[in-house]
């Protein structure tokens, strides 16, 4: 929302920060640009318009500036220019303060990030513009889908063609989980546009996969994105980089990926037993299979898939298992509300639909949650989770004997 001359007023007091910046003049041409550029794409995502105050110090003092049509001009050429696209959102306040002139050319958010100045992204999260790095440029990328497009997984492959898919595995095994089989049988349609009506690709004549389309039924996924597999390692002891007892690399389409996974994980799960003083069998195993496939699953739900190298990790250790995903909390879900039940925000929305038609998820927004019932009912810990912009990690820490 615009801001009015008292609250413009107020700010003037305020420290520099993400979202104010002060100059004595407009001379400094080149980092004013940056910081609208950095204002637009508002990678704290605070929503906040952000402000360039012309004609106050560094430290607050107000010197004033002459408002003549130069400085409008060149103020204007902002936009006109074109140097910074999308075209920014800004508007240019003028204000008297202690008698002076002040200019506040105030940013909106894009809607269309990443925003590139000269070709480059530009962000800002404390008092200062930086050049944004190809992290900054994914999370900003996300939220142009989340607000204003697709999400990566529905999006065509070009150079893909529906010869890079498994096509019996997908009219035997898959589309019979989507449509019913009267339906089927009925409706005459060609396999381009079942794999259309399953967003497994995009139009029939050519018919472009998505990416969801490739890692679903393509006949080899990890062709197209280099990161979409699972790494599993044992290490004796408690360290990375321990003596490796057993390792794998799971890869294929997403069931061959998850079934591969989960029975390496049910292979290495030890049930002791005990005896009660009543002479009573007792058998717990060290880990419940029902919450490991819940937290790995999830990761391979919610990880990124898009610009990303990095496999979907499930490390074994003696006393923990640590499950990481490239990619951080998306959309509602942030580092302090993260695992909080009935909450769920989806950066891949159709690979989402797939894991539930393949009968991998059951409810959306309790697995976590399921998780944590199930491993308090085993005697294990609660799950910890250390997430952050680029990855998450669960850590499950073995049965409490």
């Amino acid at each position: 929302m615009a801001y009015t001359d008292e609250e413009l007023t107020k700010f003037i007091s305020e420290p520099e920060s993400h979202w104010i910046e002060r100059k004595e003049s407009f001379a400094a041409k080149d980092k004013i640009y940056q910081t609208v550029c950095a204002y637009a794409n508002d990678l704290a995502n605070s929503g906040k318009h952000g402000i360039v105050w012309l004609g106050i110090k560094n430290d607050g003092r107000v010197v004033g500036v002459d408002v003549n049509d130069d400085l409008l001009l060149k103020i204007d050429q902002i936009k006109a220019e074109g140097a910074i696209q999308p075209l920014p959102s800004l508007t240019i306040r003028t204000l008297t303060i202690d008698g002076k002139s002040v200019v506040a050319i105030v940013v909106s958010p894009s809607s269309l990030p990443p925003v590139r100045y000269l070709g480059k992204i530009w962000v800002r999260l404390t008092a200062s513009t930086h050049q944004g790095n190809a992290e900054d440029e994914r999370q900003l990328n996300e939220r142009r889908r989340t607000t204003a497009g697709r999400s990566f997984d529905s999006e065509g492959i070009p150079t893909a063609s529906k010869d890079d898919l498994n096509l019996r595995y997908f009219e035997e095994t898959y589309l019979p989980s989507v449509i019913a089989r009267d339906v089927l049988l009925a409706n005459g349609r060609t396999i381009e546009e079942k794999l259309v009506t399953s967003r497994m690709a995009i139009g029939v004549a050519p018919c472009m996969p998505t990416v969801a389309g490739l890692l679903t039924l393509g006949l080899s996924p990890q062709d197209w994105f280099a990161g979409a597999y699972v790494q599993f390692v044992r290490y004796a002891g408690k360290d990375h980089g321990g003596v490796v007892m057993d390792q794998a690399q799971m890869t294929g389409n997403l069931e061959t990926i998850i079934r591969q996974t989960e029975e390496k994980l049910k292979a290495s799960i030890q049930i002791p037993t005990s005896i009660t003083s009543q002479d009573l069998e007792q058998r717990f195993p060290d880990y419940p299979i029902a919450a490991l496939q819940q937290l790995f699953r999830n990761a391979i739900l919610h990880r990124n898939y898009e610009g990303t190298n990095a496999p979907t990790r499930v490390y074994w250790f003696d006393d923990r298992i640590e499950i990481s995903n490239p990619g951080g909390p998306f959309g509602v879900v942030n580092e302090n509300n993260f695992g909080q039940p009935h909450l769920a925000d989806y950066r891949n929305p159709t690979i989402a639909e797939v894991l539930r038609n393949l009968d991998f998820v059951q409810k959306f927004g309790f697995g976590i949650q399921n998780a944590k019932d199930l491993l308090m009912a085993n005697g294990n810990p609660a799950p910890e989770f250390n997430v952050s912009a680029a990855m998450v990690i669960a850590t499950v820490r073995k049965r409490i004997s």
